[in-house]
C-alpha cells in the first residue's frame, strides 16, 4: 500500500510537470516516473529512512530525482531546462516530505496499537 501511494503521488507530480515543461510524451513521463518511484522507494524509504530521519531521506530522494530526470531528459531529448528541472525537483521533494510524514505517523500508529 505504501509503495502504491508513493507511485501515485510521484506520478501525479512528475507526469503533470513533465508534460507541462518538456517534450515528454505521456507514456515516457509515466514510465520514467514509475522507475524513479521504484528506485526512490528502495533507496530512500527502505534504506536511508530506516537509518536516518525524514529530512535526510527527503533530501536523498530529491537529489536522486534531480540527477535521474536530468539524465533521462538529456537522453530522450525532452528539452527540460534547468529551471524546469529545479521546479520538478522542488515539487517532488515536497511530495516526498509529505509521504515520509505519512510513513512516520503510520509507524507510530502501529507502535501504539501493537
Amino acid at each position: 500500500m505504501k509503495f502504491i501511494f508513493k507511485l501515485l503521488l510521484n506520478g501525479a507530480i512528475s507526469v503533470t510537470i513533465l508534460l507541462w515543461l518538456s517534450r515528454a510524451t505521456f507514456w515516457e513521463a509515466a514510465i520514467t516516473s514509475v522507475i524513479l518511484s521504484t528506485i526512490a522507494y528502495l533507496v530512500g524509504d527502505q534504506y536511508v529512512l530506516r537509518m536516518s530521519n525524514n529530512t535526510v531521506a527527503t533530501l536523498v530522494d530529491a537529489v536522486l530525482a534531480f540527477v535521474y530526470f536530468w539524465v533521462v531528459a538529456s537522453f530522450l531529448n525532452w528539452g527540460l531546462t534547468i529551471g524546469g528541472l529545479i521546479f520538478l525537483t522542488l515539487f517532488l521533494g515536497a511530495g516526498e516530505a509529505v509521504y515520509h510524514r505519512f510513513l512516520a505517523s503510520d509507524r507510530e500508529r502501529r507502535k501504539v496499537t501493537g
